[in-house]
């Protein structure tokens, strides 16, 4: 297979460890910076080229689009689409997942459990909003935040209220959510590939601190997940219809609750921890959907659905 992954730094762990687990299987494999790529579109006629050379005769790509280049890196990845790349990770599915409230709404309509979220725009409503959310402490979230950044944890209603009015000053799209003290500041990353959890880790945030995100000082080790927790993993990752995602959970007392699902999850994190193959898993995907897939039908993974 000829794979292209698309990613802006060469040297990131992920991006490494995805480039040797596709050579060592024999494929040949290019680390394409999708701001570097531009395309043309015009009817039956549409191309990518790189750095001034065209881009051609691709089996599959594989995203890892951050968070700073959403907007664009969906669009190469969607051009990708349209000239017969598989990608097990579709544009419409990373954008999905980038948006944390879509996300959310999208889980609720397939009735997969979650923290109680809500969210709101006129400063008028905020005593109501936070009442339908029920007493303190709330986790006040930014919606299009990544590795714990824009996460705020208020202890009192009126630290909500005064958090809430930040953000609502700042114009940023915000969520607030119920406060799980149950969890004890750990939660669990599972790795999904192909519809199925190929690892899992808990993560255990540093002292002092109720975000577990290894950015944020957490640490982790690998966790046998329940009969419960894999099932929820799965039906969040089909329900986002990724084909590749990280899918954190909290332990509650009323079972697995679905914390957010990434469509670019970090692969050292969780190959560290639990000393799985992540990266080479997620070739194999590739090649049985390569294969299996003729190239105009070559898109994420049947099986997923998505809103």
């Amino acid at each position: 297979m000829k794979i292209a992954i698309l990613s802006r730094n060469t040297r990131l762990y992920s991006t490494q460890r995805l480039v040797e687990a596709a050579r060592s299987r024999g494929h040949v494999v290019r680390v394409l910076d999708p701001l570097r790529c531009y395309v043309r579109i015009a009817p039956g006629s549409v191309a990518i080229r790189y750095k001034g050379k065209p881009v051609r005769d691709l089996d599959a790509a594989i995203p890892r689009i951050g968070t700073q280049s959403t907007f664009y890196g969906t669009a190469v990845l969607r051009q990708l689409e349209t000239m017969g790349v598989y990608t097990p990770n579709s544009s419409d599915a990373v954008l999905r997942a980038r948006d944390k409230l879509r996300s959310l709404q999208i889980l609720a309509a397939q009735g997969i459990a979650m923290p109680v979220t809500v969210f709101g725009d006129n400063p008028d409503d905020t005593q109501d909003l936070l009442a339908m959310l029920g007493e303190p402490p709330h986790v006040i979230k930014l919606n299009e935040g990544s590795q714990g950044t824009g996460v705020v944890l208020a202890e009192k209603r009126s630290a909500s209220q005064s958090v809430i009015e930040a953000f609502r000053g700042l114009y940023a799209n915000f969520l607030v959510q119920e406060f799980v003290a149950e969890a004890k500041g750990c939660d669990l990353r599972c790795f999904v590939v192909g519809g199925k959890v190929v690892a899992a880790m808990q993560r255990v945030a540093s002292a002092g601190e109720f975000r577990a995100n290894l950015h944020r000082g957490g640490t982790a080790e690998a966790v046998k997940l329940s009969a419960a927790e894999r099932r929820i993993a799965e039906r969040a990752a089909a329900a986002m219809g990724l084909g590749i995602a990280g899918v954190d959970l909290l332990r509650s007392e009323r079972g697995p609750l679905v914390l957010e699902v990434n469509a670019s999850p970090g692969l050292e994190g969780i190959e560290a921890a639990t000393g799985v193959d992540v990266a080479g898993a997620v070739i194999r995907l590739l090649e049985t959907q390569v294969v299996a897939a003729p190239p105009v039908a070559r898109r994420a993974p049947r099986g997923t659905t998505a809103a």
